[in-house]
């Protein structure tokens, strides 16, 4: 790759911004524009459903970089900026009102957009859905006029905002269509802590909930029907029932598209000019042995260093463990590693489950798939060494908290 070039990135979050960062720490003096459709500067979004929403950190901490860096580092950050289209034969991503801009590579960073509910009264004043900063925003603001809230979704967001919500003295409901929340995830030994932990928290969590109607009076909220025809009043609805990828740009490219944009170990598409990172990257993951899309801060975090060296012609590969976190009342937790829906045969836990401070390990055929330690820290190295070791562990030594997770 030319040092003179042009490299565009579509997408001006996190993944896009550190991958703007990672081509000027890697030695690419040419061109380097960042498009996003935001009002705001690239941010992380994590804050949004944390820290943020509960208004315990400022608005700044939640920016990628300084307001200044992106002149100092000659990147052209292009905010309310749409990409209608990508040329790839004459390499050019083609702008609403048709402005075309060349590259000699791309980046696809387009994440992902809430799904949304289709029933009656999705549009009443006091619907929300959480994915950008003034989301959170509205959200915060909602909180400090509402008494009750109901949270549809039982997933990491949804559990996130109903804690925010109980910080701030609301009543919540929330409402998960399964037996528990994030059995998906976590499975049923698992999902019942949270479950619990919310529970003792004051939220009212019905599980096996269908949701039929959001009530309004006047064109905003009062509440909420389920299917059972069994009524809750709330003046908030918060929406989280996961995302889609916006893949729609790829997918009319003609790039390989399935859950997700396509990509390879080195985060390449189908064609070798564009690169995808983040929510809508579908990769071929090395040491896994199969494709995934992480919807996850980690991921989006860790491949923009694989996917600069992709643009400038070389071969770095991402082989990074899924990874993520969560902050809920008095619990932080850590997860690293990757386990399919009932790709698991047991669960094993060192430490103290009723007191919140344990480590539980995922097995099958007594390898260790996944471990998530839940306010103890400093484990989740040797967490990482242990799914990546592949071998079968002593049951009992990976229960006794007295053995260092180093030694096993």
């Amino acid at each position: 790759m030319s040092a003179q070039g042009s490299m565009v990135i579509v997408g001006a979050g996190m993944s896009g911004a550190l991958t703007a960062a990672a081509l000027r720490d890697q030695g690419f003096d040419g061109r380097v524009v960042l498009l996003g459709d935001d009002a705001e500067r690239p941010y992380e979004r994590p804050p949004l459903s944390k820290s943020y929403l509960m208004g315990t950190s400022e608005r700044e901490a939640i920016f990628v970089h300084p307001s200044e860096w992106y002149a100092e580092h000659d990147v052209e950050l292009r905010l309310k900026t749409r990409v209608e289209s990508l040329d790839r034969g004459k390499h050019e991503a083609v702008l609403v009102g048709g402005e075309r801009l060349g590259y000699d590579a791309l980046l696809l960073a387009t994440g992902a957009e809430p799904r949304r509910l289709k029933l009656t009264g999705a549009d009443l004043d006091g619907v929300h859905y959480l994915r950008r900063v003034q989301d959170s925003e509205r959200l915060r603001e909602g909180f400090g006029k509402s008494s009750r809230v109901v949270v549809v979704g039982g997933g990491w967001i949804g559990l996130e905002t109903a804690a925010a919500a109980r910080a701030a003295g609301i009543e919540v409901t929330v409402l998960e269509r399964g037996p528990l929340p994030l059995q998906g995830v976590l499975g049923d030994e698992l999902a019942s802590i949270f479950a619990k932990l919310h529970r003792d928290n004051g939220v009212d969590l019905r599980v096996n909930a269908g949701l039929s109607e959001i009530l309004g009076d006047g064109g905003a909220v009062r509440g909420v029907r389920l299917s059972d025809g069994s009524e809750i009043a709330a003046q908030l609805v918060v929406v989280g029932v996961g995302v889609t990828p916006n893949t729609s740009l790829a997918q009319a490219a003609g790039l390989a598209v399935d859950n997700g944009v396509l990509v390879d170990e080195h985060l390449r598409t189908s064609d070798p000019d564009i690169v995808a990172v983040g929510d809508i990257a579908n990769a071929q993951h090395p040491i896994l042995h199969q494709r995934i899309r992480v919807e996850h801060w980690a991921n989006a975090r860790r491949q923009p260093p694989v996917a600069a060296t992709s643009m400038l012609g070389g071969d770095a590969t991402y082989d990074r463990l899924p990874y993520f976190f969560s902050d809920q009342y008095n619990l932080g937790m850590e997860y690293t590693g990757f386990v399919a829906p009932g790709g698991y045969d047991e669960v094993v836990v060192r430490g103290d489950v009723d007191q919140l401070e344990f480590v539980a390990f995922w097995l099958s055929d007594g390898r260790v798939l996944a471990g998530m330690n839940v306010n103890i820290w400093d484990v989740n190295p040797d967490i990482e060494k242990l799914v990546l070791a592949g071998r079968k562990t002593d049951r009992k030594r990976l229960a006794d908290a007295e053995v260092p997770l180093d030694a096993l």
